[in-house]
């Protein structure tokens, strides 16, 4: 069932930033938040303060936006990165790590209970520093469902407000998604997002069906670009939602085309040597 509570996570700065080619200035940075909380999105992914000084004297600055969304640095699991983003004064926090075997076993070379014990440490710390913890489960479609759930209940357990289940290399479909989230959305002991990506065409389609089963929150970017072939298109979910779906919105939509006419400078500027 459709939940009536749902909220958009817009990863245009963080996810979508990793399309191939693009780079968004500071100010075209600053902007995107401005026209996000125009739009009346409810959370925004504001970028990944480990990268370096100059991207985290831009979250510093990004931070002192008027913003009405609540902004989040995503983090790896790594305590030196979160130290970083609360220097930058962020208050929401994402911790992500792996959870299927694959990704466990042949990006980490670690083992399940390295996952749920390194989890622990780092969200100890947010908790400890008076941070507001949010958990990323990559690569969560190709999990072990019972080992997710192992993952979730630690996150839960260590104060974590939500869990991010990650279509991580876009291989669900709408079938499965809601196969998924029907039984996710009784079990998980913490709410649920869904962040898609598109690499068969299906992340709108899937975003849907997760809305549909229950699932709170949607991961979108602007476009619906990102590493790869994209993310879920905000727009283009939005249009559905309301005109197939007839969910009823609050949002700001005159608001997006200067947000799609950032998007498209982007991608059409030439890389100079």
């Amino acid at each position: 069932m459709a939940n009536s509570c749902f909220e958009l996570v817009d990863t245009t700065l963080r996810d979508g930033e990793q399309t191939a080619g693009i780079v968004f200035s500071a100010e075209e940075k600053y902007e995107i938040v401005r026209i996000l909380n125009r739009v009346g999105v409810e959370w925004i992914e504001a970028g990944i303060p480990a990268l370096g000084t100059d991207e985290q004297d831009i979250l510093r600055n990004m931070l002192q936006v008027n913003a009405r969304a609540k902004m989040i640095a995503w983090n790896r699991a790594d305590i030196n990165d979160v130290k970083q983003s609360f220097a930058c004064g962020f208050e929401y926090i994402h911790v992500s790590l792996p959870v299927s075997d694959f990704h466990i076993q042949q990006k980490l070379q670690r083992d399940r209970a390295w996952i749920i014990s390194r989890l622990r440490e780092v969200a100890e710390y947010v908790r400890s520093s008076g941070g507001i913890l949010i958990v990323g489960a990559e690569d969560a479609s190709r999990a072990d469902r019972e080992f997710f759930l192992q993952y979730a209940e630690a996150a839960e357990k260590a104060g974590a407000i939500r869990i991010r289940y990650a279509d991580t290399v876009g291989v669900m479909e709408p079938f499965v998604v809601t196969e998924t989230f029907a039984d996710l959305t009784q079990r998980c002991p913490l709410p649920l997002e869904f962040h898609a990506h598109n690499d068969f065409g299906l992340a709108v389609a899937n975003a849907l069906a997760a809305y549909q089963s229950g699932v709170p929150l949607v991961s979108v970017t602007s476009a619906g670009i990102g590493e790869r072939a994209g993310n879920t298109a905000l727009e283009s979910l939005v249009g559905a939602m309301e005109h197939v779906c007839h969910h009823p919105f609050t949002l700001h939509l005159e608001h997006l085309p200067p947000l799609s006419e950032i998007v498209r400078a982007a991608l059409e500027r030439k890389v100079l040597d």
